[in-house]
C-alpha cells in the first residue's frame, strides 16, 4: 500500500475515534456538576423542576414587560421563537424585541399564557434530555469506582407453584423449583443485557432471592421498568355500551365509584363479564400517565373480562416505523396456535374496538377492520417505550414472578483514592514502558512512544463508542494491552537490528524487519484475542469487562505496531532522508567485522 494511502487511513481512523470519544469528553470534562446532577434526576423530578422553572421564568417575563424592560438574557430563546412565529404567521415584526413586544408576538400568533409557559418548559425539558442522551453515550464508571443501584428481588414461589400445578396437575419438586429460579436468573440476565446495561452483577442470594447491582448513575425508573416490567400484554374486546354507561355514572359520582385500591364499590354498575380499566399514555417526559376527559375526570374503558389473546402467544417482537407517519410501531408475530386464536377473535368482532392492555392498563385501542392471523402492529408509543415493550415481550415469560424487597443506592466500594491509584498505576506503567523504549532503543523509541499513545487513544475511543463501563479489572486490561503492544514493538525492532547487522540499508532493514516480524506479532495477538473472546463469552461482570478491554486492545495494538509504526519509519526514510536508524547502543557487526556506525 502506498504511503499516502496509509497516512490517509490513519487520519480517518483518528478522526473517527475523536467522534467516538467526544461524548465521554463532553460529559466527564465539559459538563458542569450541577447539570450532571439535573440529568440524573428521575423523570418525575425533571418534569416538576422544568414546570417550576418555566412558571418562575414566565413571571419574570411578565414583570419585565410591565416595567418596559428587555427579555432576560437566559430567556433570549423566546426572541428566536418569536421571530419564527412572525415568519410562519406573516406577522409584523416589532422594531425592538423587548419583553412586552415579545409577549405581544406570541399573543398575536394565538398562544395563551399557559402555552407560552409550555414553550419555556419545552426548552428546559429538551436541555435535560439531551444531557441524559450524552451521559448514556459516554464511558461509565463501574460499581466499584462510582457506586450504583443495589436491588434485592424476592421470588413469588406460591404463584409459580400455582401456575405449575395448572399446567402439570401436580406441585413442583425441589429440583424443579431450583431449575425455575435458575431459568429466571437467565431470563433476567437476558432482559438486562438487551437494555444495554453494562457490567451488572446478577446472582442468587439464598434459595428465593436474586441480587442485582447496576453500576453508575442509573435511572431508577428505567431500572424498574427493565426488571419488573412484566410485559403482561393482552387483547380484550371493548364493550362500547358498558363504557358509555360507566362514564356517565362516573361523571355523576366521581368520588364514590372506586375504593382506595381502585376497585368498584358497586360492581353491579357494569355487566358481570366486563371489567373497568384506565386509559394511559406516555407523556413527553416518558412517564406513563392517565388520560383525562375534557371535564378533568380520568378516562376509563369497559372491556370484556375474558382475554381475547394473551401476550404469551407472541413468538417475536420488534420495533418498526410506520410507513404513513414514521411513528414507532411494535410488531408482533404470533405462534401457530396464537394466530388461529387471533383469527377467530378478529373474525367474530369486525367493526368493534379492541383494547391493547399492558399490565392492566389500556395503552391503545383500535377498530378491527378485517380478520388478522399472525402479524400484529401496535401503535401509540414513543420510540424508547416501544423498544422497552418489545424487549419485555420477547422475555416476558419469567418462570418465577419477582417482587422488589429493597432498592438502594450504594457507594463506590473502592472510592476516589482507589480510582486515583488505578489511574496512577495506568499512567505510571505507560510512562515506565515509554522511558524504557526511549532509553533502550534510542531515537527509534520515539516511534514506539507515538504508537503507544495512539494505541491508548484508539482503544479508549472504541470502548467509548460502545458506552463501555470502566472498572478496575478493565483498567488492568488496559495495562496488559500496553505491555503487549510494547512486545510487538520489541519484536519488530529486534528484527530490524538483525537486518542492520547484516549490513543492509535503512530502507531494506525496515522492509525485511517488518516482513519477518509480521507473523510473530500476529500469532501472539491472535492467541491472546482467542483467550479474551472466551473470557468475554463465558465470564460476566468484572471478568467480562477485563476481556472486552483486552480484545479491543489487541486490535488497536496490532494496528499501531504494524501500520502506524511502519509509516513513521517510512516518513523518516522518504521525507527526512535519514540513512541511519539509531536503534541500539551496541555497535553492530557484519560477518565478524566492525561496522563504522549503526545503520
Amino acid at each position: 500500500m502506498r504511503k499516502r494511502y496509509r497516512f490517509a487511513i490513519i487520519m480517518v481512523v483518528l478522526a473517527v475515534c475523536f467522534v467516538f470519544l467526544w461524548p465521554s469528553i463532553s460529559w466527564h470534562f465539559l459538563t458542569p456538576r450541577d447539570q450532571q446532577a439535573r440529568a440524573m434526576q428521575t423523570r418525575e423530578q425533571i418534569r416538576d423542576n422544568a414546570r417550576q422553572r418555566a412558571g418562575m421564568d414566565f413571571q419574570r417575563l411578565l414583570e419585565a414587560a410591565r416595567e418596559g424592560g428587555e427579555v432576560p438574557e437566559d430567556l433570549s430563546f423566546l426572541i428566536r421563537q418569536g421571530r419564527r412565529l412572525v415568519r410562519d404567521f406573516r406577522l409584523t415584526a416589532p422594531d425592538n424585541w423587548d419583553a412586552y413586544s415579545t409577549l405581544r408576538v406570541f399573543e398575536s400568533a394565538g398562544l395563551r399564557p399557559p402555552e407560552i409557559r409550555y414553550a419555556i418548559e419545552t426548552v428546559y425539558r429538551e436541555e435535560v434530555f439531551s444531557l441524559r442522551s450524552l451521559q448514556r453515550r459516554a464511558v461509565q464508571l463501574g460499581l466499584d469506582l462510582s457506586g450504583g443501584l443495589s436491588i434485592i428481588l424476592q421470588a413469588d414461589m406460591d404463584a409459580f407453584q400455582e401456575r405449575f400445578r395448572e399446567n402439570n396437575e401436580r406441585l413442583p419438586n425441589d429440583m424443579e423449583r431450583s431449575d425455575a429460579m435458575d431459568g429466571t436468573l437467565m431470563d433476567l440476565n437476558s432482559r438486562i443485557d438487551q437494555f444495554g446495561l453494562t457490567e451488572p452483577v446478577i446472582r442468587r442470594q439464598g434459595p428465593e432471592q436474586i441480587l442485582v447491582e447496576i453500576p453508575g448513575s442509573a435511572d431508577p425508573e428505567r431500572i424498574n421498568d427493565i426488571i419488573m416490567g412484566r410485559g403482561n400484554l393482552a387483547f380484550h374486546i371493548v364493550d362500547d355500551e358498558a363504557t358509555a354507561a360507566f362514564n356517565m355514572f362516573f361523571s355523576a359520582n366521581p368520588f364514590t365509584t372506586f375504593d382506595a385500591h381502585g376497585n368498584l364499590l358497586d360492581p353491579t354498575i357494569v355487566p358481570a363479564d366486563v371489567v373497568i380499566r384506565g386509559v394511559f399514555e406516555q407523556d413527553r417526559y416518558g412517564l406513563v400517565e392517565p388520560v383525562f376527559n375534557l371535564d378533568g375526570t380520568p378516562r376509563y374503558v369497559a372491556i370484556r373480562r375474558e382475554v381475547g389473546l394473551s401476550g404469551y402467544r407472541i413468538r417475536s417482537a420488534l420495533v418498526e416505523r410506520s410507513q404513513l407517519d414514521g411513528r414507532p410501531e411494535v410488531t408482533f408475530i404470533l405462534d401457530g396456535e396464537g394466530g388461529d386464536i387471533f383469527w377467530q377473535l378478529t373474525s367474530a368482532n369486525v367493526g368493534r374496538a379492541m383494547a391493547i392492555v399492558l399490565d392492566d392498563r389500556v395503552r391503545s385501542q383500535a377498530t378491527i377492520q378485517t380478520a388478522i392471523r399472525e402479524r400484529v402492529r401496535l401503535t401509540g408509543f414513543g420510540m424508547e417505550e416501544a423498544n422497552n415493550i418489545a424487549m419485555m415481550l420477547r422475555t416476558a415469560g419469567l418462570q418465577v414472578p419477582l417482587g422488589v424487597v429493597s432498592q438502594q443506592s450504594i457507594g463506590a466500594s473502592m472510592g476516589e483514592d482507589t480510582i486515583r491509584q488505578g489511574l496512577f498505576a495506568l499512567l505510571g506503567g505507560v510512562a515506565m514502558v515509554l522511558v524504557f523504549m526511549l532509553v533502550y532503543y534510542k531515537s527509534a523509541g520515539i516511534n514506539a512512544v507515538v504508537a503507544q499513545l495512539l494505541n491508548f487513544y484508539i482503544m479508549f475511543s472504541v470502548l467509548s463508542a460502545f458506552s463501555f463501563t470502566l472498572t478496575l479489572p478493565s483498567i488492568a486490561g488496559f495495562i496488559l494491552t500496553i505491555g503487549m503492544a510494547t512486545d510487538a514493538n520489541v519484536i519488530i525492532f529486534e528484527r530490524i537490528k538483525e537486518e542492520l547487522r547484516l549490513g543492509k540499508s535503512r530502507k531494506a532493514a525496515i522492509e525485511v524487519g517488518f516482513g519477518k516480524a509480521f507473523w510473530a506479532v500476529m500469532d501472539s495477538n491472535v492467541t491472546t484475542f482467542i483467550a479474551a473472546l472466551f473470557l468475554a463469552q463465558l465470564g460476566s461482570g468484572p471478568i467480562q469487562g477485563f476481556a472486552v478491554a483486552l480484545s479491543v486492545g489487541v486490535f488497536s495494538s496490532v494496528f499501531t505496531a504494524l501500520f502506524v509504526s511502519r509509516l513513521i519509519f517510512d516518513f523518516g526514510t522518504d521525507v527526512l532522508r535519514s540513512k541511519r536508524i539509531p536503534i541500539s547502543w551496541a555497535r553492530p557487526r557484519v560477518a565478524g567485522e566492525a561496522v563504522g556506525g549503526t545503520r
